[in-house]
């Protein structure tokens, strides 16, 4: 049963194109759905900023001890 007015196309006329790049696929830890294999070149000051917002949270956190 056909749903739609787009007529009947044939599977034969798509062509598949292989994309190649230098970037890594995959995932950068095999078991993880997060992150991919090229997030180290495409986000490279991560590690800084993660560091620098886990100080900033912790420096608000102890000021509303006090």
């Amino acid at each position: 049963m056909d749903k739609g007015f787009a007529p009947r196309t044939s599977d034969n006329n798509k062509t598949k194109t292989i994309i190649s790049t230098k970037e890594r696929t995959g995932r950068l830890i095999s078991w993880s759905p997060w992150p991919p294999a090229n997030f180290q070149t495409r986000y490279p000051a991560f590690p800084l900023v993660l560091t620098l917002l886990i100080i900033l949270v912790g420096q608000f956190y102890l000021s509303l001890l006090r």
